[in-house]
């Protein structure tokens, strides 16, 4: 089964945005869009991952991408870098706002920093990163916002309150900015992935009992990976989506 990279001539030159792309679904969402001749730009606060993701793809002989590096968690610091962004390469026309944490959280000792510092990262950048690339779409005519929540709200799952409470915030908050920005020609869309193994998840959560239950509860028997993430994002940016906005597609393997 191939995880080759979808082809989308139309991201030829046009500037993508990456948040949290120096890792993760992150790096594989930064190469597919540099695969495909965009002027792709990250932001990431692990500046070792970030430049390690630049070397390798100028090692395959892809563009460089422009990682800059920033806290989301500070909005000053968002702002600046997706200004930065536009000075450089132009006026930003796709936005995947992919950056997260999932970290694991005890409903009996969870306290308000851990929660406020959760829905900081998980879904806060999120609005103002749209906010702050709409007026370069408008500028260019249009654009595609695409915001990565998950299916871990649908899933009842006890140990992540505030991260599953930004992922179902997320959802909402596509609809509202779909409905703000599609006079405008912007489409806001999310993607909902399922169990997806990336290194940081199997080195602190996933153990080979929770792959197996999940692949049995899964329609199609075999593990997510970073790739399997990027041709649904890379379609519901592209041309071929004009039509679609305020949509949430489920990338899962048909677990739900």
């Amino acid at each position: 089964m191939s995880n080759a990279v979808a082809s989308f001539p139309e991201f030829e030159n046009r500037v993508v945005l990456i948040t949290g792309g120096g890792s993760g679904i992150g790096a594989g969402l930064v190469e597919a869009f540099a695969a495909n001749g965009a002027k792709t730009a990250f932001i990431d606060i692990d500046e070792q991952a970030s430049l390690s993701l630049v070397s390798d793809l100028a090692a395959q002989g892809l563009d460089r991408p422009l990682f800059v590096k920033a806290d989301l968690t500070d909005i000053d610091q968002l702002q600046s870098a997706i200004a930065e962004v536009g000075d450089r390469l132009g006026n930003i026309s796709v936005l995947v706002n992919n950056a997260a944490r999932d970290d694991r959280q005890d409903f009996d000792t969870l306290n308000q920093d851990d929660w406020d510092g959760s829905l900081a990262i998980n879904l806060r950048p999120v609005f103002f990163a749209a906010q702050a690339v709409a007026p370069m779409m408008r500028q260019i005519g249009g654009g595609s916002i695409v915001n990565f929540s998950s299916i871990a709200y649908l899933l009842n799952l006890p140990d992540l309150p505030a991260y599953v409470a930004a992922k179902a915030g997320i959802i909402g908050l596509t609809k509202s900015l779909a409905g703000k920005l599609g006079p405008d020609g912007i489409r806001v869309n999310a993607i909902l992935p399922g169990m997806v193994l990336t290194e940081r998840q199997k080195s602190l959560w996933i153990k080979q009992k929770d792959v197996e239950a999940m692949i049995a509860r899964q329609c199609l028997k075999f593990s997510l990976t970073p790739p399997d993430l990027t041709g649904p994002c890379l379609f519901l940016a592209s041309d071929a989506a004009r039509a679609i906005t305020a949509q949430a597609l489920i990338v899962d393997g048909g677990c739900l």
